[in-house]
């Protein structure tokens, strides 16, 4: 389906006019009405609209990635999403490149790693993902949601091997990275390709603290992990 341009207000796009939009009901009194913008305000009726007639449609998917543009973090328009995905069958790999085209701007959005979350479920390949999560550390190598999501990976689909060297690696770019020494601790206790049991396991840990303590004594994360 070919749908009008997105510039074009949903009102004036010939695939919307059948569509009652539903105005947000906020009662005679608000207290406090949320100022919203007038672009935000129309897709958001007709999602209403939409959605209470569970609408499973391609003009719905076009609308909820407009929803999520201008709110990347509606969580209800997310889910929606999802819902479309299944049910038109679509694609999913092209979906992931829109994710990755929206994390380009939005890499902190909780919605958006938990939705890529589910695509990968559903694709059962995590073909690329160890890629895509590299760059986006790159841009912001403390990103949370991404740290998480990669332990998810690695766990899922049991990608351990190399991950210590991956995380070495950021070590050596930033010392005091405290959550690349999270993400180690992680892996040498929870990855199959090691044994925190070992002797020789916790006395390479412990050297590998210590060497990277001489380089910055006043830093707390390789403390933190010696003594862990």
């Amino acid at each position: 389906m070919q749908f009008e341009s997105d510039d074009l207000p949903l009102s004036q796009r010939a695939e919307w006019k059948d569509v009652t939009p539903i105005p947000q009901d906020d009662g005679l009194h608000p207290i406090a009405p949320i100022s919203y913008t007038k672009e935000y305000s129309e897709v958001m009726d007709y999602f209403r609209a939409i959605s209470r007639q569970k609408e499973l449609s391609p003009r719905a998917l076009q609308l909820t990635e407009e929803i999520i543009w201008i709110n990347p973090g509606h969580y209800t328009a997310w889910a929606y999403r999802l819902d479309i995905l299944k049910h038109l069958n679509v694609d999913l790999r092209t979906e992931l490149t829109f994710l990755d085209e929206f994390a380009e701007e939005n890499p902190k959005t909780y919605q958006l790693w938990h939705h890529r979350r589910e695509i990968i479920k559903l694709l059962d390949d995590p073909s690329g993902e160890m890629a895509v999560i590299a760059k986006i550390l790159q841009e912001d190598s403390k990103n949370f949601h991404a740290w998480s999501y990669r332990q998810w990976i690695l766990t899922r689909f049991q990608l351990w091997e190399g991950e210590l060297t991956y995380i070495e690696l950021m070590l050596d770019q930033d010392v005091r990275n405290n959550s690349a020494w999270n993400q180690r601790y992680f892996v040498v206790t929870r990855g199959n390709t090691v044994t925190p049991d070992s002797g020789a396991t916790l006395q390479r840990e412990i050297d590998y603290s210590l060497a990277k303590i001489r380089l910055a004594p006043n830093n707390e994360s390789p403390w933190v992990y010696c003594r862990g």
